[in-house]
């Protein structure tokens, strides 16, 4: 019996975000790492797969070929139905990838219209009239318009979108949404009458979400932030169980490793350090200065694990971003922190590290594919679009970590999230 979802996510965080959600919702869930070789040959044990892919930043290209390589892998695996998952601020360049994918797929899978909605109210991102909210700001007025990589300075998802693909981008406003599954499908079949392949779909609640999610059963393609997750799993006759989130008990030292500029990470790396707690900052100009910053960053760790989490952090102010840039370059600054961080995760587990948080999506790739990991098992919920997960290691034993989203969480994530793991899994 092959599985009923099959999941591509353009970034490692993401797909755990993704992955939470229709967990939260009853669906038993693996989530791979990168696309496995071959096909698959087997069974998995599981109603839904999401493949964590790394194509969000990487040219139009290499992010539709990965897509692809992903889509194939999981129709092998007997997917029913395919969700393109990207990030709910819509993170992407007038070049994709978003859009560029989107196609693609479509192409691949001969249909001729899907959706797109990165709404995920639980966080605070809505679609109005077409405009993407962060809170209660427009996506251009929030801490996006200063990322690094993908700056966000239009709110306007149809023109966003419609600038990175050749099919025309229509709209379902929440007037429509609002109405229920049917006038959701009344919709697609008149935009698609007026020649549009894709449209941006509302959604200002959870109810918003359930509606679209019955809205397109049975469509091969859709596409959307994490959000639309919670109104999918129902089409298969599947409701929320407990057990969807089961993960063995957790043991070992604790860590936190953050590479999010994030606001939100912001915040959380700050009560950290006011708590008190031991931290060591990771910083790219001593990096590129021939230091040995990871030796470092280890030589910390072993004074300070026994005592409880510590955190290893690179998260700074925009300003201060746009120095080290400015110096270093916005990619080689980048990679030059993510291959540290990577090696830092590496030595900690070396060290007896058993439960990991780390924060940011780029770093979250560059510290799983440096510890060899392959698959996650999903488990409970932290906080809204974040998950424990599972993962086996040489020898038996097994990491307990959680991959966050630079944008999520609240101050205090970086403790809650093991009291959380010892009250929920314990």
């Amino acid at each position: 019996m092959g599985i009923r979802l099959g999941c591509i996510a353009d970034d490692f965080t993401g797909a755990t975000d993704l992955a939470n959600n229709l967990v939260r919702a009853g669906m038993r869930v693996v989530q791979l790492i990168d696309v496995p070789p071959g096909g698959a040959e087997e069974p998995v044990d599981a109603d839904a797969v999401v493949i964590a892919l790394k194509s969000r930043t990487v040219p139009a290209a290499d992010a539709v070929e990965a897509s692809l390589r992903a889509l194939a892998w999981l129709r092998s695996a007997g997917a029913e139905q395919i969700y393109f998952k990207y990030c709910s601020t819509f993170d992407s360049t007038p070049a994709g990838n978003i859009g560029p994918v989107t196609e693609a797929l479509m192409d691949a899978l001969g249909t001729d219209f899907t959706i797109a909605t990165p709404a995920f109210p639980d966080n605070g991102r809505t679609v109005f009239k077409g405009h993407l909210f962060v809170g209660d700001v427009l996506l251009s007025e929030s801490g996006m318009r200063h990322h690094p990589l993908t700056p966000m300075t239009d709110p306007n998802l149809v023109s966003v979108l419609g600038a990175q693909t050749t099919r025309a981008v229509g709209l379902i406003d929440h007037t429509v949404v609002g109405r229920g599954a049917e006038a959701v499908r009344a919709r697609i079949d008149d935009l698609r009458e007026q020649g549009a392949g894709l449209a941006i779909a509302d959604a200002v609640s959870n109810d918003d979400l359930v509606r679209l999610g019955a809205a397109v059963q049975g469509m091969p393609l859709v596409t959307a932030g994490s959000g639309l997750a919670i109104g999918l799993p129902a089409n298969w006759g599947v409701t929320p169980s407990h057990a969807a989130a089961q993960l063995p008990p957790p043991g070992g030292h604790r860590a936190v490793i953050s590479g999010s500029v994030s606001t939100a990470t912001n915040r959380q790396v700050l009560e950290f350090l006011r708590a008190g707690r031991p931290a060591f900052s990771v910083d790219p100009l001593r990096i590129a200065a021939g230091e040995d910053v990871s030796g470092q960053a280890l030589a910390l760790a072993e004074s300070h694990l026994a005592d409880g989490p510590v955190l290893f952090y690179s998260t700074e102010a925009p300003e201060a971003v746009r120095t080290v840039q400015s110096k270093l370059g916005a990619v080689e600054a980048g990679e030059l922190v993510e291959r540290t961080l990577a090696r830092v995760a590496q030595g900690l587990v070396e060290r007896g590290v058993r439960q990991l948080v780390v924060a940011g999506g780029e770093t979250s790739g560059a510290v799983v594919r440096a510890l060899g990991i392959t698959g996650l098992r999903i488990g409970p919920q932290i906080d809204p679009g974040v998950p424990w997960c599972a993962a086996p290691l040489p020898g038996g034993d097994t990491l307990h970590i959680t991959l966050k989203s630079g944008n999520f969480g609240g101050p205090a994530f970086f403790t809650d999230s093991f009291a959380l793991l010892d009250r929920e899994v314990s």
